[in-house]
């Protein structure tokens, strides 16, 4: 059974998906069922809950998968939130979050699977371990350092920044980069508005935005994910899945192959799958949102393997050497 919270029935997903313009042959997609479970609810959408009401079977255990609400993620998790993978005997709640939200979160142990940054993870790592699955990582590519004119790394020294939050491994590249930087918080997806507005001198791009800031009248500055790559031979390592320790040994192994075969069914799926991720896309046409999808749903998020374990120790290694992160003793990961 699956269950959705954050994506209620006046929400762009839930419209498409109802309409067939996310993904008709997506297998295992009962539209009057979901929209029985959440159309009564007229919450706002972060705070609406897709429910059966007395429909859970007792021997179900409900499993809190937390995921943002991007197309790289939907895309990742369309297999098991249409029931197109089963779910193992268990209860599927997706919840849907921003990261930085998810990240805090984590540092409260909310859900039992999580989205997570990279950098977020050193201060949860003796309550969550990551999978070997549902990384995303930059192989030469990552979050974007924009501005209004174009800016060389000395100015950008000397510029006030905007950034997607405290926790984000957007943040901790930026600083290891071009060391004590001025940063601000801003929101996501407000970061290029604020840019353009002059609010702050440049500003930290993920998510659709690395690809659409040319519309905004924007330049990019440093590839971060560029940066990294010459820097250390490595991919970077942004997202990962992470899994609550208290579940115990046995269903953490469950969740990971949860996880595992739902980001197979994507890749295999392509076509579905990523019409089911359109309605997460946030305004970018297909083609451009398969290449979203394809930057950060690939054979790294299939498995780390040894580069992208590697990658994440190297990451939290330099992070604490700078002082930017506390120091964790061994980076673990749950096989899938």
């Amino acid at each position: 059974m699956t269950l959705v919270r954050g994506c209620g029935s006046d929400s762009s997903c839930f419209q498409a998906w109802m309409k067939g313009n996310a993904g008709p042959a997506v297998r295992g997609i009962d539209k009057s069922r979901l929209a029985r479970y959440i159309g009564p609810f007229e919450r706002p959408a972060h705070q609406r809950v897709a429910y059966n009401e007395g429909a859970m079977p007792a021997a179900e255990r409900l499993i809190r998968l937390a995921h943002s609400p991007d197309a790289d993620d939907a895309f990742m998790f369309c297999g098991l939130a249409t029931g197109a993978v089963p779910a193992d005997g268990l209860a599927i709640e997706h919840v849907l979050e921003d990261i930085e939200t998810l990240n805090q979160k984590a540092r409260e142990g909310a859900y039992e699977v999580t989205a997570i940054s990279i950098h977020a993870y050193a201060y949860v790592a003796d309550r969550y371990a990551l999978m070997t699955c549902g990384a995303s990582m930059g192989d030469g590519y990552g979050p974007l350092v924009v501005a209004r004119k174009p800016m060389g790394r000395e100015e950008l020294k000397a510029a006030t920044i905007a950034t997607p939050g405290a926790w984000t491994s957007a943040w901790l590249a930026l600083k290891l980069c071009l060391g004590p930087v001025a940063t601000v918080q801003v929101p996501f997806d407000r970061i290029g508005e604020a840019v353009s507005r002059g609010e702050v001198d440049a500003g930290v791009l993920i998510h659709e935005g690395q690809l659409s800031y040319a519309d905004e009248g924007l330049v990019g500055c440093l590839d971060l994910g560029q940066w990294w790559k010459e820097s250390t031979g490595l991919p970077l390592p942004l997202g990962g899945n992470a899994v609550r320790r208290d579940v115990g040994d046995d269903l953490m192994r469950r969740l990971a192959r949860l996880v595992h075969d739902s980001v197979a069914w994507g890749l295999n799926n392509r076509k579905e799958a990523l019409a089911y991720a359109l309605g997460y896309a946030r305004g970018l046409d297909e083609a451009d949102a398969d290449r979203f999808v394809g930057m950060y749903v690939n054979d790294y998020t299939l498995d780390y393997g040894d580069d992208g374990r590697e990658a994440v120790r190297r990451l939290l290694a330099d992070g604490a050497q700078a002082g930017l992160v506390p120091e964790v003793p061994l980076a673990d990961f749950v096989e899938a």
